[in-house]
């Protein structure tokens, strides 16, 4: 249980109830006429690059970015230093390989873009399934973690009925957002939480560097003393370890992050919101920037935590580490029942609940619009499909999306589902990312190549992480007790991200010489667009 007074408690609610009025007003008021099927799933291209920068922004920093990246850092030292700094990179990557053509070839969905050579019910398929594996678990992650850190911010029995409770509140309120407001509800959600992240992450790490003189010197002293790593915390190996197949671990996790977070659907989703190639760009500048500074936010108030709280504490209150910045506040605030800990408390508590909102809001809508539109609309339905049917139908999949992941979440609230994130991304690098670059870069991909990647990447990825140490063998796996780690890696990105490349290119490659006709054609839909993909020309 905290330690904080009831008057804290009181003011946390308060301040989540006025959150959630004013977000629910906003999704009313800016969601879309009923038969609108480009306001609902862009807008109407009407945000402006700076609003749409800190949409894109908002949905990149999920919650595990601001909890898991934050604890790993407070735990782990150098290794959370250089994820944050991966993440941050991985946006940069979007911005200068793939934002302008994906802005360039996409309508609505990744549905589109890969499509848009290759037409065909079994692309679209493929990009529904590939959407929903990517985002599902992410989804699941985020809702298991929510009800345990509402019952850890209101201070509430940690048991299962009291964050089942919790995980049903939050994933009626992510549907609501999802079904009634739209990619221009959602994207008013994510700035109103990314003006309140940076807001309050800004003062939080102002804070930290105060408590210890402006020195960033004094602060990794004392944050290695904190960790009782001592000089190990500044050193790899505190997360994964230092063995050579652990060292090899974590490049293999940075590459995957590197490449698989910017690549996930409900990120470039975003893209297809601004209204020409040069919004696009000004709207990443906006976004790059915005989550660069966040990173580094991120890594002042980890190291701050191992500081000031010490990694015992943090992790005697969660072994991941996700409420070190909640513990972190209520050390800076001034001391037990003081005015500066309540403030500074429901501040961050506010912090984390828009942050866990808004994030599954975009991932739900996400999902519903891969079903609606590349499942329904067009591989069901061929596209002969009225604006009013396909958006009743994107809504009511918003609905179905969102009680699947409550479903979930409520069944593995008391596993360590952190594995999720991590297959999350792994199929974002190993099936997205192989799957877009050769669509938007290679003349010579083909139908069979584009399958190969999607179902190719997506399977090696997950085969890989079931038979892996985050899922068994290890006292912080899914199941700690059994033991059919095969795979002796806790990312597969090593493994996975060259699978997909390589079954997309031998699949282009034996699609060449079976069916030369088909590739011709292919080839031809490429080069008659290439122009435009690549640099907008008419």
């Amino acid at each position: 249980m905290n330690d904080y007074s009831s008057g804290t408690q009181a003011t946390v609610l308060i301040l989540f109830t006025m959150l959630v009025t004013v977000t629910l007003l906003m999704c009313v008021m800016a969601g879309p006429d009923r038969d609108d099927l480009t306001n609902f799933y862009t807008g109407y291209l009407t945000l402006t690059p700076f609003q749409n920068g800190l949409a894109i922004a908002g949905d990149y920093i999920s919650a595990a970015t601001v909890l898991s990246t934050t604890g790993i850092v407070a735990l782990a030292g150098y290794d959370g230093y250089v994820l944050a700094v991966s993440t941050a990179l991985s946006l940069v990557l979007l911005m200068f390989l793939l934002a302008e053509p994906l802005r360039n070839a996409g309508r609505f969905t990744m549905g589109d873009v890969l499509a848009r050579n290759m037409p065909g019910r079994a692309v679209r398929i493929a990009a529904c399934v590939v959407t929903l594996s990517a985002t599902l678990p992410f989804l699941v992650v985020q809702l298991s973690g929510a009800g345990s850190l509402l019952t850890f911010i209101l201070d509430l029995p940690h048991v299962a009925g009291a964050r089942t409770v919790c995980i049903v509140i939050i994933g009626s309120l992510m549907i609501i957002y999802a079904a009634l407001g739209g990619m221009r509800g959602t994207a008013l959600i994510q700035m109103i939480k990314i003006v309140i992240l940076l807001g309050t992450s800004a003062v939080v790490a102002a804070l930290v560097l105060n408590r210890f003189g402006w020195s960033p010197g004094n602060v990794l002293r004392a944050a290695q003393h904190g960790s009782g790593a001592g000089p190990a915390f500044l050193q790899q190996g505190l997360q994964l370890g230092t063995s050579a197949v652990d060292r090899l671990d974590f490049i293999g996790l940075q590459i995957t992050v590197v490449l698989g977070v910017a690549c996930l659907p409900h990120i470039t989703m975003r893209l297809y919101s601004a209204r020409d190639v040069p919004a696009v760009r000004r709207s990443m500048s906006w976004a790059v920037g915005t989550v660069t500074t966040f990173c580094l936010l991120v890594i002042i108030m980890g190291t701050g935590a191992a500081a000031l709280v010490g990694s015992q504490s943090i992790t005697a209150a969660d072994p991941q580490g996700r409420t070190s910045v909640l513990m972190l506040s209520q050390v800076l605030g001034g001391g037990h029942e003081s005015a500066g800990t309540t403030i500074l408390y429901s501040a961050v508590a506010g912090m984390v609940f828009i942050t866990l909102l808004s994030s599954v809001a975009g991932m739900t809508l996400a999902a519903a619009s891969s079903l609606a539109h590349d499942l329904f609309a067009h591989a069901a339905r061929r596209g002969h499909v009225d604006p009013r049917t396909e958006m009743t139908v994107a809504v009511w999949t918003s609905v179905a999306v969102g009680t699947l992941a409550i479903g979930l979440s409520t069944l593995v609230q008391d596993w360590n589902v952190g594995v999720l994130t991590t297959l999350a991304i792994c199929i974002g690098a190993s099936a997205v990312a192989p799957a877009l670059t050769y669509s938007l870069f290679w003349r010579g991909f083909t139908r069979s190549g584009l399958l190969a990647s999607l179902y190719g990447g997506a399977a090696c990825a997950l085969l890989l992480m079931v038979f892996s140490k985050a899922v068994s063998g290890t006292p912080s796996a899914v199941f700690p007790n059994a033991d059919f780690d095969l795979f002796p890696m806790q990312s597969t990105g090593l493994v996975s991200v060259p699978f997909g490349y390589m079954a997309g290119w031998l699949g282009s490659r034996l699609d060449h010489r079976r069916r030369a006709a088909d590739s011709l054609e292919n080839r031809r839909l490429y080069e008659e667009s290439e122009a435009r993909l690549l640099a907008a020309a008419e």
